[in-house]
């Protein structure tokens, strides 16, 4: 056994001639994901005839599959590779594959194990190319990988390097700890509540790029770091200390950022109200039968008729039919959710919903924990189907949470059940519809998950009301950012409750009324009435224009992706819409949208906003959000690599599509482009060149107006040069803030810290103002940083003239301008500039304007 630093390696070697595929080109999703596991594939060089399956390695077959296409190998050092023939060709059940060796066999290098009919495969419409999979890339990665892009069997293919010398190598071999990275440290837990799963899988993720195995300790106890169920069964409380150890390459740096991850406060989530109290019916003696308490989760008044929310799940059996199909189930079940997951987030953080981008991710760290996976797969080895092996590991790691005795921790096993029934319905393929409410319904459940609430959110339910869950459960945390009045944990005799019934929800005093009486029917109607009222009126109020107290008139704008966004936004009383995001037309398809494609999409956005103006930005992708149909090589670091107009004009076809595309819109007075990622004037001379050709080549005389996204430190420092050419400037406050600081904002080790008031970025905004205004320009911010309260008359009082926000918030951003002075905002923006930090710009705020806090209630 050769070693690598130390390490045992294990030279692989090629088991069939053909070309070489990159394993995230095989035709197939869970191979390509590697949800398997890393390897690559070997494209037979004869397309017909007779195929030959060799052994990579010595080792022993420790699994044959009964339909003969695919085998576990395992090597003397413990490295288990899968060999694979062809893409789903299990359902061949056997056909065209003669195995020539049998499970538990001793094999040599290069010796034959399996032949197939390439002929067959192909009539069958089956790939037939070979796979091989590391199945327990935990212990083993590949270190280097034969360069030929065609090999012959028996050629040196691939290298791999055990990670875990204590799985790898046999008792007696001798270690050399010299050459393994070893590091410790420890951290006080800063989160609020604990570690419970959002703080988990910060750390989780924080872990991610770094080649170490992570522990933490506590009270005797340890957990994988990595693992976020094994994490929350520690109930770390906030404020302990915990010890960590690391061991591999990177041991050191794996060590900084769990530390940084545990030591960095996250972005809290909604609290609870302060008057939310445990109101169980045993503790209170004032109930009538037809009446429940229950715990407030979001307060405030609903009433209306009752509808049940049940969830079905299959019934589940308990034996597989083999490892490798129940194994493969589930990669593909999990492999489908994670992608769901993944495209929620994105939606989420399109639409500026920040506790629902927060959750679904935290949810997706869920489905790709290592303990979750590595406990399925040891029941699914010994002989257990894929569901029962999922339920299993689930409700095991369930019963640790509860019995954590941390209401906290408790709460979040409701986050597991919900991941355990979405990947349940995949497997038994029952995805299933969407339930459907009627409009102001009661909605009445055992238990919410928070894949469960967008139906609700859609549907427009009145109140919300379960027998379990607490108040800082995740679908409570949904319902309060939606001002859904929701009780929680009102008992078990909730159950008892049929549709259909007229009730009312106090979830200001935690009670369900079950059999109201008319006085209370005709009170609550009263109150609802009145508070609708208000409402009503603030939506009136708010398509009225946002003036400062001393007449100064701010544009309140919205951002959107969608025209069904845009009717939101102008009933919401959106006076333009000061970003259009784009992406959304060219993302989650195989090949870009056509030139009508993308006109008939602005049109409907410009005719939804019924004669308000739309700022469109052109595509904003990169190496992070890659297009499959734009070959982007592969950037170590996408954020500053080839994206936004950069990209654009280097692929000045898909530039001009776009162009022509906003060009054709009618009115053309309705459009304004915006260009993402600017650094210089050349980039902004290059596209108004490209902008205006296309116009003369269309016939179209009057001039388009062209702005400059301000993200970038060199935009804000030039922004004096590129106002000689731009027609205005919106600011980009989530790029801006990440570059101005150096800090990745999707890193949740840094996350608290990349805040937008952070005095340097309000410096770059400055001077982008300054640069604007010495050449007659207006500008506007876009980011998020414009629907923060605080930062309102900051931005006003540093120049900026339009405000284009989230849609769910215009009112609010409008009546926060309404009791603003402009005098007073300059003077106090002039004053923030000096000061050293967020935290303290934001005292100073609060300080001058202490209604700002309360600004949306």
């Amino acid at each position: 056994m050769e070693t690598l630093m130390g390490f045992p390696q294990l030279n692989l070697l090629a088991f069939t001639s053909g070309r070489v595929v990159a394993i995230e080109n095989v035709p197939d999703p869970v191979f390509a994901g590697r949800m398997m596991g890393d390897g690559l594939a070997i494209d037979p060089a004869h397309g017909a005839g007779q195929g030959v399956l060799s052994a990579p390695c010595a080792g022993r077959i420790v699994q044959l599959h009964s339909s003969r296409h695919a085998c576990f190998l395992e090597a003397d050092n413990g490295a288990r590779v899968l060999l694979h023939i062809g893409v789903d060709t299990v359902l061949l059940k056997g056909e065209g594959f003669v195995t020539r060796v049998a499970q538990g066999d001793v094999v040599r290098a290069g010796q034959t194990l399996i032949e197939f009919d390439i002929d067959l495969l192909k009539r069958q419409n089956k790939p037939a190319m070979v796979i091989l999979v590391v199945e327990n890339g935990d212990d083993f990665h590949i270190s280097s990988r034969t360069s030929s892009s065609n090999v012959s069997t028996g050629d040196p293919l691939l290298t791999l390097v055990a990670t875990n010398t204590d799985t790898a190598l046999p008792v007696s071999a001798p270690v050399d700890t010299g050459d393994v990275e070893t590091a410790k440290g420890w951290a006080v837990v800063r989160h609020g509540g604990g570690l419970h799963a959002r703080p988990c899988a910060l750390l989780a993720n924080a872990l991610k790029p770094f080649a170490a195995a992570v522990e933490v300790r506590v009270r005797g106890a340890s957990a994988n770091a990595r693992s976020a169920t094994a994490m929350m069964g520690l109930s770390v409380a906030e404020g302990e200390e915990v010890e960590l150890r690391a061991t591999g390459h990177q041991a050191g740096d794996a060590i900084e950022a769990a530390i940084k991850a545990l030591e960095t406060v996250s972005v809290a989530a909604p609290v609870a109200p302060t008057h939310t109290t445990s109101i169980q019916s045993s503790a209170r003696t004032d109930l009538l039968p037809t009446q429940f308490a229950g715990v407030i989760a979001s307060p405030g008044l609903a009433m209306g008729l009752t509808a049940r929310f049940e969830h079905a799940i299959r019934a589940i059996k308990e034996q597989g039919d083999s490892e490798i199909v129940e194994q493969r189930a589930l990669a593909a079940a999990l492999q489908a959710l994670v992608g769901e997951l993944a495209t929620a987030v994105a939606d989420a953080e399109q639409r500026q919903l920040v506790e629902q981008a927060e959750i679904f991710a935290a949810h997706r760290v869920l489905v790709e924990d290592p303990e979750l996976l590595a406990a399925s797969k040891t029941l699914i080895a010994a002989g257990k189907s894929a569901a029962f092996a999922w339920q299993t590991a689930i409700e095991t790691q369930c019963r640790i949470l509860v019995a954590s005795n941390s209401p906290l921790l408790a709460g979040r096993a409701s986050d597991l059940r919900d991941i355990e029934r979405q990947v349940l319905r995949k497997l038994a393929g029952d995805d299933g519809a969407a339930p459907v409410f009627a409009r102001d319904a009661v909605v009445l459940a055992d238990d919410l998950l928070p894949s469960d609430f967008t139906a609700l959110e859609q549907a427009g339910v009145a109140a919300i009301v379960t027998a379990q869950g607490g108040p800082t459960s995740h679908v409570a945390i949904l319902a309060r950012a939606r001002g859904i009045p929701t009780l929680v944990a009102a008992g078990p005799r909730l159950a008892g409750v049929p549709a259909g019934v007229q009730v009312v929800v106090d979830a200001n005093n935690g009670l369900l009324d079950t059999a109201p009486s008319p006085e209370r029917l005709a009170s609550a109607l009263t109150e609802i009435g009145q508070r609708r009222e208000a409402q009503a009126q603030m939506l009136a109020r708010a398509h009225e224009p946002a003036v400062t107290i001393d007449g100064v008139r701010i544009e309140i704008a919205a951002n959107i992706a969608t025209a069904a966004d845009a009717a939101k936004a102008v009933t919401l009383g959106a006076e333009s819409v000061g970003l259009l995001r784009t992406e959304l037309l060219f993302l989650d398809r195989q090949t870009a949208p056509t030139q009508d494609e993308q006109r008939a999409a602005y049109q409907a956005v410009v005719d939804a906003l019924e004669g308000r103006s739309a700022i469109i930005r052109t595509l904003d992708v990169g190496a992070d959000k890659s297009l499959p149909y734009i070959q982007i090589p592969q950037e170590d670091n996408p954020a500053l690599g080839q994206r936004g107009i950069r990209l654009s004009l280097a692929r000045e076809a898909l530039l001009t599509e776009q162009l022509r595309a906003i060009l054709a819109v009618q009115p053309r007075s309705a459009v304004k482009i915006m260009l993402p990622m600017v650094t210089d004037l050349a980039e902004l001379v290059a596209t108004r060149g490209v902008l205006d050709r296309l116009a003369a080549e269309m016939g179209i005389s009057e001039r388009v107006e062209l702005g400059v996204m301000i993200e970038t430190p060199a935009a804000a420092v030039l922004a004096d040069q590129l106002a000689q050419e731009a027609d205005f400037f919106s600011v980009g406050s989530n790029d801006l803030t990440q570059y101005a600081l150096c800090m990745d904002r999707t890193n949740p080790a840094l996350a608290a810290r990349v805040d937008a008031l952070h005095p340097s970025v309000l410096r770059l905004l400055a001077l982008a103002a300054q640069g604007a205004a010495g050449s007659g320009r207006w500008l506007g911010v876009c980011g998020a940083m414009a629907s923060d309260p605080i930062a309102v008359p900051l931005l006003i009082g540093l120049g900026a003239t339009e405000l284009s926000v989230s849609p769910a918030v215009i009112p609010e951003i409008k009546s926060v301008v309404r009791q603003l002075n402009l005098a007073e905002c300059q003077s106090v923006a002039q004053t923030v500039l000096q000061l050293t930090s967020a935290e303290a710009i934001r005292a100073y705020v609060r300080q001058v304007w202490p209604w700002l806090d309360a600004a949306k209630a």
